[in-house]
């Protein structure tokens, strides 16, 4: 995370202080850099140069608009996994030739908008997908581009809730049954057989799954080119993991490398859905310490932020590291402390017996790597108002999801006919407390 560094002390966002965006839109708050962003995709595409290549940012990641935007401006295509992703792309500015549609349990509706939008490449999971999307082609009057995306059975090695390619996860196809399900494909009038695609997995450091997920696709593609099915592409998915603690980055040029070993002589355009390796260092959520509260056996810094605005550690067990707004006093002792969130879960908790310079209530913290997967699994939980999120450049910061007030979040409710104007006693007798 370059673009976050204390200067004079204090800590900034590329050359604004944290502070300063806090005093202006309060906490808790999403704040984003647009220099990591940019570094993060040019640091991948570079590494890629030379090849037949499509950067496709996963939108999963984080669907806020300035960013989708950001990497459209430098190339990026979008990797989607809904329809609401897809609207959200197109809002964006990414062409629809530059959009594939990937998941596993896409709806008749979304299929039949995305082919309306004449998107680059559908990534099909199943038989009864590839089914569906062929009658909705022909009812009206077009072929759907697809690429069968395959199981290559390879353990990422990751975290099993989020890794995708063993052959008793949901997704793809079995690589054995792939020939079977690629020859009715090619029979189907309604489909544009386009190609193959692979996604193991997220958060991926070791190198070593990717190689082998990669050969059998390669290997599969070769087979099916040489028995007549007109492939032209291959999507290698996204995966690559990003440092919350300590981890050694993966190296993007022996990643390149890997993918050139396994793709030479095939005559493939390649196509690629990184997500948290763009945006997932290039964001923090912000926070303030509401109460410090001494415990039996353990300190707490209950904070303004919880598990609807960063659920990672709760989901996963995963480590953010937390960092004072403001650097600690020279021979400040650091002192172990449960960060914990309001909500009334134990769960709510982002830390356990972390080590961080003595807090006061109003300190302001830090919790780095927050750019992926924070705001977009959020929620109100709690009836909490959702964190806005900031995007910064060089000295200038913009307010790009402002926070909603308790009016607009209640107002998304409708009260039923027959509760409006109920008197609380007969509301009582017909059962409702």
């Amino acid at each position: 995370m370059s673009a976050f560094t204390y200067r004079d002390g204090v800590l900034c966002a590329e050359s604004v202080p944290l502070e300063e965006i806090a005093e202006a839109v309060g906490t808790p708050a999403y704040v984003y850099s647009s220099a990591e962003v940019e570094g993060a995709y040019h640091d991948f595409a570079e590494a890629l140069a030379g090849l037949p290549a499509t950067i496709c940012y996963a939108v999963k990641a984080n669907g806020n608009l300035a960013l989708i935007g950001t990497l459209g401006r430098l190339g990026a295509g979008a990797d989607v996994v809904s329809e609401g992703e897809l609207r959200r792309a197109l809002a964006a500015g990414i062409p629809a030739d530059k959009i594939v549609f990937a998941g596993v349990g896409k709806t008749a509706e979304e299929l039949a908008f995305a082919l309306d939008c004449d998107i680059l490449q559908f990534n099909v999971e199943s038989l009864p997908e590839l089914e569906l999307l062929n009658r909705i082609a022909l009812e009206k009057g077009r072929q759907a581009p697809v690429a069968l995306r395959i199981n290559p059975d390879v353990d990422a090695g990751t975290h099993a809730h989020i890794s995708t390619g063993r052959a008793d996860h949901k997704f793809g196809i079995d690589i054995d049954l792939a020939p079977a399900i690629f020859a009715r494909a090619h029979d189907l009038a309604g489909i544009s057989l386009q190609g193959i695609a692979v996604h193991i997995g997220s958060q991926l450091l070791d190198l070593a799954p990717f190689r082998a997920a990669f050969a059998r696709s390669a290997a599969l593609y070769q087979e099916l080119r040489a028995e007549g099915f007109p492939l032209r592409r291959l999507d290698l998915g996204g995966g690559l993991g990003i440092v919350y603690r300590g981890e050694e980055r993966p190296d993007l040029r022996a990643y390149a490398g890997i993918v050139r070993e396994a793709t030479a002589g095939l005559d493939a355009e390649l196509i690629f859905e990184p997500g948290r390796l763009l945006v997932g260092n290039a964001g923090v959520l912000l926070t303030r310490v509401i109460y410090l509260k001494e415990g039996a056996s353990r300190r707490y810094a209950i904070v303004d932020a919880a598990m609807n605005d960063l659920i990672r550690p709760m989901l996963y067990e995963a480590w953010h590291e937390i960092l004072p707004a403001r650097e600690a006093a020279p021979g400040a002792d650091p002192l172990p402390v449960d960060v914990v969130g309001p909500i009334c879960e134990t769960t709510d908790t982002f830390a356990r017996g972390r080590f961080l310079p003595p807090l006061a209530a109003g300190a302001l913290l830090t919790i780095c790597s927050a750019g992926a997967y924070s705001a977009v699994m959020s929620s109100s939980y709690n009836a909490r108002l959702p964190a806005p999120e900031v995007l910064v450049r060089g000295d200038r910061f913009a307010v790009v999801r402002p926070r909603p007030d308790h009016e607009a979040l209640i107002s998304q409710d409708r009260m039923p006919d027959w509760i409006e104007g109920e008197s609380p006693r007969r509301s009582m007798r017909s059962g409702v407390t």
